[in-house]
């Protein structure tokens, strides 16, 4: 068996004190969860999407994704219709109101990233990246 490091104790903390403070912080910040930004992201991109495909890209299970579209529905950001073709798909669009607020939270996310990265030059951002990149491969291939 390997040993591990104390070092990579540390490095795992961390990881999990980052994963646990980023999204109440970054909802503070933008208004919105991360999870849901990325939903109306997604659907300021397409003109219209299915719910499943919106769960599919975004890899949440279909409560999940119901709750939240739900949460976006009553706040009128978002619409959702059955497929005339379909009924047993339903088809969720961004509203114009919707769209209205998604630049606002845009600019609140940049915001939020340059405050997270400050103090880290270009270089360190980019060895960061690269970095999280390979513990996301490693974590899927698990």
């Amino acid at each position: 068996m390997r040993q591990i490091l104390p070092d990579e104790h540390k490095i795992f903390e961390l990881l999990q004190a980052l994963h646990k403070g980023i999204s109440p912080k970054f909802e503070r910040c933008a208004g919105v969860t991360p999870t849901r930004f990325r939903l109306l992201q997604e659907l300021y991109t397409a003109s219209e999407i299915s719910q499943i495909s919106l769960q599919k890209l975004l890899d949440i299970d279909a409560a999940a994704v119901t709750r939240h579209l739900r949460g976006l529905e009553e706040n009128g950001m978002i619409t959702r219709r059955n497929n005339p073709a379909d009924n047993r798909v339903t088809l969720v669009t961004l509203t114009a109101h919707g769209r209205e607020h998604i630049d606002a939270y845009r600019e609140n996310k940049t915001q939020f990233i340059g405050d997270l990265l400050a103090g880290f030059n270009e270089q360190e951002r980019t060895e960061l990246a690269e970095m999280l990149t390979r513990l996301q491969h490693n974590i899927n291939v698990l």
